[in-house]
């Protein structure tokens, strides 16, 4: 499989990063340019915000194996909605 980095979503900013590499390599300074767009730098951040709840999962878990868990679609989709409308609010935002 084949991973092209040519895609840019639209109205993503890059961020532009530059690391040295480890000294005591070489004696000439080389460096690697980074380049993160907005949109990275929001998924970095909103992965760092979530918590694993092993207890809740566990719980979820059993309730599938015994057929007890019901699936609330209206819920889902609202909260689906209100995700894409958060989404396309900030893009608009950027």
């Amino acid at each position: 499989m084949k991973i092209e980095s040519s895609t840019n979503p639209a109205g993503a900013s890059p961020i532009k990063e530059t690391r040295a590499r480890s000294a005591g390599k070489t004696s000439s300074a080389t460096s690697d340019d980074v380049q993160l767009s907005a949109v990275s730098a929001q998924l970095i951040a909103a992965d760092d915000a979530q918590v694993f709840d092993a207890a809740r999962v566990s719980e979820i878990k059993q309730a599938i194996a015994d057929g007890r868990f019901t699936i609330n679609a209206g819920a889902i989709a609202d909260r689906l909605i209100a995700s894409a409308k958060e989404l396309v609010g900030s893009q608009r935002q950027a």
